[in-house]
This record gives structure tokens, C-alpha cells and sequence, in this order.
């Protein structure tokens, strides 16, 4: 029996270029790690497919009341995304050692 996602994942463009801006800083001091921080953001992106309601809201003063979900990944990265429908859509990839209020 074949698994079936449940959820389409998109990513938008802006998480698509701050992926490869973060992958690129990496990539600066080693190749090895840049690799691996990609392949973490696929193995979370991909376990979005199936559960994406497990992961917590994102909270702040500025931001929707339970609109956005976070899912951490590579230690000090996080994934912010919502669901809707069927479809989880992939915002931002923040580094959360930076000061992203800027995102409020």
C-alpha cells in the first residue's frame, strides 16, 4: 500500500532565496555543512506533508493569533509556515540566533 501525502507543501519564493542566502553564509566555512543544512530543510519541508498541525503557533505581539506554525530544524533555523486547505505554505527560513521582529 502506497503512502499518500495528506498535504501539499509549497514554498514561496522569499523562503526559497533566504534558504539559499543561509545555505550560501554556510557554504562560506564548509561545503559539508551547507549540504546538510539543505538536506534538513527538505527533511522537514517533506514531513510537513503528512503532520503539520504538530508543530507549535508562532507567537508575537504583531503577528495573527494561530495563523503561522514554526518547525525548527539544523539547531538555530525555523521554518515558518500556515496551512490552509490542503496546502501548508512554506513563508520564511529564519535564523533564530538574528533579531527577526523585523518580520512583525
Amino acid at each position: 500500500m502506497e503512502n499518500q501525502s495528506k498535504y501539499e507543501v509549497i514554498v514561496s519564493e522569499k523562503a526559497s532565496k533566504m534558504l539559499v542566502s543561509n545555505a550560501a553564509f554556510i557554504a562560506q566555512v564548509s561545503t559539508k555543512a551547507a549540504n546538510r543544512f539543505i538536506s534538513d530543510f527538505e527533511n522537514a519541508v517533506h514531513s510537513l506533508e503528512n503532520m503539520p498541525q504538530r508543530c507549535a503557533w508562532l507567537k508575537g505581539e504583531y503577528i495573527p493569533t494561530n495563523t503561522y506554525r514554526y518547525i525548527l530544524f539544523e539547531r538555530h533555523y525555523m521554518i515558518i509556515y500556515k496551512i490552509v486547505d490542503a496546502k501548508v505554505y512554506v513563508e520564511l527560513v529564519v535564523d533564530c540566533r538574528q533579531d527577526y521582529h523585523w518580520l512583525i
